[in-house]
């Protein structure tokens, strides 16, 4: 076989275990709290945020924007976990290779 079908066949595999990998990131989830738990989000690891959960007790209208950024605080961190997650699993399926996009 010759170098070119060889890599082709390589790259068709890799394909393969990426789409697995993405499929199974779309399925595994993070979670993150602010505000001493007041807020909770949770994040799917492709970069989604799969739920938002708020104590009742946090609902107070005149304290809206303190609530704001809690959401903002959990979710950042939510989705900060998530890309770590992802970038270590693409990570171990691009192993070696250099190539832009995939990290």
């Amino acid at each position: 076989m010759s170098s070119i079908g060889k890599l082709m066949k390589q790259a068709a595999r890799m394909q393969q275990q990426m789409e697995q990998v993405q499929a199974q990131l779309a399925a595994r989830t993070v979670e993150a709290t602010s505000g001493g738990g007041a807020v909770k989000v949770t994040a799917r690891c492709d970069g989604t945020i799969a739920s938002v959960k708020i104590d009742p007790q946090a609902l107070n209208p005149s304290d809206a924007q303190l609530l704001e950024d809690m959401i903002v605080t959990a979710a950042n961190q939510a989705l900060g976990q998530a890309k770590e997650i992802s970038n270590a699993e693409m990570g171990k399926v691009t192993a070696g290779l250099n190539l832009p996009g995939l990290g």
